[in-house]
């Protein structure tokens, strides 16, 4: 199947880079082996950005490939070393582009003049190294954080033809050789019906005014509703300042006249909306024709009862299409003098409310042996991506700065016990991938804590040789409390210099 060369609408398929992970390094150099922590960053993944060029009239190169990949960012080295940057993707698109979420339908930016853009997937941020984690209570971080996903999503990319004029009308009725008549444009130009199959632009200049002319491929009748080729090119003429309907006064097919050609495409343009407002001009093609300008001559009080200005013209001798060059440019003139002059582009920065919460805890049923609490919320989320879950330290890590943003103190309140289950992250509507964990609240005795957090002393045991030299230094203390140590090991025991070392964790 050939692919076509004009392409207004497409689905594309986005996916940024994802952050190079931190890496967990030691400075090691001779007579200083442990130098301190020296872990780079890692690299942010590489963005898609969307970029009008004015250059280009069609989307047809997204037809082709509908997927597009930024590079990863790279991860950090040792020596406090950063990793590269993922590479930016710039996608070019034709001036006029309407970008929407394919999935949920809304719409994410109207891209028109030369160079606007939009970042339609933001590459994910690289993880910190242990360097950048070091504090003056953790002075030797023996951890780092992954990198952040992308963003990845599926959009849909409608290009809606800027232009100041819009010709409509039935195939065949000469649009396309109004255009090659008053511009420097060469449409393809036959005499079968739907010889124009993409919209052509035409360039027009009327004495000191410049204007666009957009020819519209051919409406019929049901053209709304799907039927004919222009309910494709329908939204073409939306961003028209004005609409000339070019009837054919010479067609040859019976049932025909320009009264009721005008009145099935003004039909054809109200079902599809928002074009009330446009001014509309009426030129009556193909005067050149006997019969044609006979016809021209009985129609035009019918014509005029519209309440638009109509005009005679030939597209192939000439005749009438200065003056109605010139009635274009009037109509254009007064529609740009009406439409207030574009603000300057400029950079707005709207940092997030500091006030409300950075989370929400919901209770969504029961899990295993126990309660199921759903934690949702920028920070946590952000937090648990970035958490390697094969490391205690880093896990522990993790469960200070969730205590830190009273994750702990608000489950608490809400009625959570321990063992209860407590879901993180995922699929906002189905819960997949979350990170789920079992609810261990921070024990407290007195004004001291038993244990860090993210740590559990009950549930670390001594090696046996730990707890028999424990056992040995406790049988000498009490057997020389009582003065029978040097009475049962003779007088070649040893001195009291020379007694068993106590473990400092008998303390």
């Amino acid at each position: 199947m050939a692919i076509p060369s004009f392409v207004d609408r497409v689905r594309l398929h986005v996916a940024a880079g994802r952050g190079g992970n931190g890496t967990a390094s030691v400075h090691r150099e001779k007579f200083k082996p442990l130098g301190g922590p020296d872990g780079g960053n890692g690299g942010d993944g590489g963005s898609i950005i969307l970029r009008v060029d004015p250059n280009l009239s069609t989307l047809v190169d997204y037809h082709r490939q509908s997927q597009r990949r930024a590079r990863n960012g790279q991860p950090g080295e040792g020596d406090n070393r950063n990793g590269a940057r993922g590479e930016d993707i710039v996608l070019a698109v034709p001036d006029g582009t309407l970008v929407t979420d394919a999935d949920t339908g809304e719409q994410l930016a109207d891209l028109t003049g030369a160079g606007a853009e939009l970042v339609v997937a933001r590459g994910g941020r690289g993880g910190l190294g242990n360097a950048a984690l070091a504090s003056a209570s953790r002075k030797a971080p023996g951890f780092a954080l992954l990198g952040e996903p992308g963003e990845e999503r599926t959009v849909t990319l409608e290009l809606k033809v800027v232009a100041d004029v819009g010709l409509v009308g039935f195939p065949s009725a000469g649009k396309s050789s109004l255009v090659a008549a008053l511009s420097r444009a060469r449409p393809k130009i036959a005499d079968y019906p739907f010889t124009t199959l993409v919209p052509n632009l035409g360039v027009v200049v009327a004495g000191d005014l410049t204007y666009t002319v957009a020819d519209v491929p051919g409406l019929i009748e049901g053209a709304s509703e799907g039927r004919g080729l222009g309910h494709d090119f329908l939204r073409h003429v939306e961003r028209c300042a004005a609409l000339v309907h070019v009837v054919d006064t010479a067609t040859y097919e019976p049932g025909r006249d320009p009264v009721g050609d005008l009145k099935i495409i003004e039909n054809e343009l109200a079902r599809h909306g928002g074009l009330e407002d446009r001014p509309r001009l009426v030129a009556l093609n193909k005067v050149d024709v006997p019969d044609g300008r006979d016809i021209a001559d009985i129609v035009a009080a019918d014509v005029e009862q519209f309440g638009w200005p109509v005009f005679e013209i030939s597209t192939k001798t000439g005749e009438g299409l200065t003056e109605l060059s010139h009635a274009m440019a009037e109509v254009v003139r007064r529609r740009r003098a009406a439409t207030p002059a574009p603000e300057p582009a400029r950079i707005v920065l709207r940092p997030a409310p500091a006030a409300g919460e950075e989370f929400a805890i919901k209770r969504q049923g029961d899990g295993e042996g126990g309660h199921l609490w759903r934690v949702r919320g920028d920070k946590p989320e952000r937090w648990v991506r970035q958490t390697d879950f094969g490391n205690p330290e880093a896990v522990g890590y993790l469960a200070d700065r969730l205590n830190r943003l009273g994750v702990e103190d608000k489950l608490l309140e809400l009625g959570a016990a321990a063992g209860d289950a407590v879901a993180i992250g995922g699929d906002p509507r189905t819960g997949d991938g979350a990170v789920v964990f079992d609810f261990r609240p921070q024990v407290d005795i007195g004004a001291e804590i038993l244990s860090r957090r993210g740590e559990d002393d009950r549930l670390v045991e001594d090696r046996p040789a730990v707890a028999r030299r424990r056992e040995l230094d406790r049988e000498y203390h009490r057997r020389k409390a009582d003065g029978t140590w040097r009475t049962d090991v003779g007088e070649d025991a040893r001195d009291d210099d020379q007694q068993p070392r106590r473990d400092p964790t008998d303390d």
